[in-house]
């Protein structure tokens, strides 16, 4: 990704150098790439751990305004070819409802048109049910990705390794905390704070 509206921390080589808004972090990695520039930088959003990429190029206002103008890209929707095209076909638009196809065998029809309020009623209860029933789950894997993400990019060579992940996916924070005690502080550190995540919602 070219850009991040979270919080972000930046690395050089292990050690972390900034944490905060994007263009504050970007002006601390300039400056030390400016003082050696064959340090290895490199930023992730602090939520995702996805690699956030800047151009370092030119001076520090000239990073500055390709980030400015990479935010007022981003913050324009991207229109679809018939965005311009009224909504058709059923369903309340006004009320946020919108008719799509579904196709079901005549028994579900049969089931879902017996129940109160009817088949739409009783498709949107049935939805909403198993969303609440996969919230959890869901906020537990994209937890876990992101904490996987950071340590994969920053901790893939270090020794317990493979063990510390199996522990990040089988939710045992303590023998977590354990295999990557000997890991660089500042990558075990932003690394447990991610994986404190995903075991805060086992818990």
């Amino acid at each position: 990704m070219s850009t991040s509206t979270n919080p972000v921390i930046a690395f050089a080589g292990s050690h972390r150098i900034a944490a905060g808004q994007l263009a504050l972090v970007a002006l601390k990695a300039k400056e030390l790439l400016d003082r050696n520039d064959n340090a290895a930088i490199l930023i992730f959003d602090d939520v995702t751990s996805e690699q956030v990429e800047v151009d370092f190029r030119g001076s520090a206002e000239q990073v500055l305004q390709r980030l400015a103008a990479s935010d007022a890209a981003a913050a324009v929707p991207e229109e679809s070819p018939d965005s311009h095209e009224p909504a058709r076909g059923p369903g309340r638009p006004k009320l946020g409802v919108v008719g799509r196809e579904v196709t079901l065998l005549p028994r579900h029809w049969d089931w879902l048109n017996a129940q109160a309020g009817g088949a739409s009623v009783a498709l949107r209860k049935l939805v909403e049910e198993a969303r609440r029933h996969s919230e959890q789950r869901d906020q537990l894997r994209r937890a876990q990705e992101y904490a996987y993400r950071f340590m994969s990019a920053m901790a893939g060579n270090s020794v317990n390794f493979e063990e510390a992940a199996r522990a990040l996916f089988a939710g045992d924070q303590a023998g977590f905390a354990l295999l990557v005690e000997a890991w660089t502080p500042d990558v075990r550190d932003h690394l447990i704070t991610l994986a404190n995540r995903a075991f805060s919602v086992q818990a």
